[in-house]
């Protein structure tokens, strides 16, 4: 079995007043979660702290993380999310000022000799294997949504201007309808990325591959990549989670 190694770092940035980000890391290395809140005010802090509180503890009550069957822990990471989106929804009920409130997810879980990688919403995670950088997730954004049906192109799709609005997050009525997760047998030597859409606003995926390639640290690499979304003009809360495979 692998062994895993992990930093992280969430910064408010440049442009916003608070972070809304949320990020944790276990610290047994079973699981790993980046959440990008919304909402305005204090919203989006609570969306994306009730998500992260709600997903560990399903978690930890419903996984055996000393190897589960596939199908046992898709259930426990679905029921899981469904969980946190129930309660971020049923807040907003009840609550005027979180009525607009809502956060994305991503996750990276490892069970057994197995990582179960997903999310909803725009939050990305990446995996870095012999040199080459792979998004594993898919943005539930209008914009890929309309690149996929083929009315925009990929070039279009950089600067567009619904690339940043969401058809799918936790809060929503879609947010609790399954997170499909690929599974991967990890390899010592590949290298994680989990962040908020404030990295990849303010650096491109050529420099986040050279970032992760270029210590052998994890904390530092997360710190690298805040860094240069910051120096890159992000115009959002920034947050990397790296998860390095020995």
């Amino acid at each position: 079995m692998v062994q895993v190694r992990s930093g992280s770092l969430s910064i408010t940035g440049d442009f916003r007043e608070n972070n809304e980000d949320r990020c944790h890391a276990d610290s047994k290395g079973r699981f790993y979660i980046v959440a990008d809140g919304m909402g305005g005010q204090n919203a989006g802090e609570r969306a994306s702290a009730i998500a992260i509180e709600v997903i560990e503890r399903r978690l930890e009550q419903t996984v055996s993380f000393n190897g589960d069957a596939p199908g046992a822990v898709i259930s426990g990471i679905d029921n899981a999310v469904c969980e946190a989106n129930a309660e971020i929804m049923a807040l907003g009920e009840v609550d005027r000022t979180m009525h607009s409130m809502g956060t994305t997810i991503v996750f990276l879980i490892y069970v057994g000799e197995q990582f179960y990688i997903g999310g909803v919403g725009d939050s990305r995670v990446y995996q870095l294997c012999s040199g080459v950088l792979r998004q594993l997730t898919q943005d539930h954004s209008l914009t890929q949504a309309l690149l996929e049906h083929g009315t925009i192109t990929e070039e279009e799709a950089v600067n567009h201007k619904y690339r940043n609005v969401l058809y799918r997050y936790l809060g929503s009525k879609e947010g609790g309808t399954g997170t499909k997760p690929c599974e991967i047998q990890p390899q010592a030597g590949e290298r994680y990325l989990l962040c908020s859409d404030g990295v990849t606003d303010g650096v491109p995926d050529d420099q986040l591959a050279g970032l992760l390639a270029e210590t052998d640290d994890p904390q530092q690499a997360a710190e690298a990549v805040v860094k240069a979304a910051q120096d890159g003009g992000s115009r959002d809360n920034i947050t990397a989670l790296t998860v390095f495979v020995d």
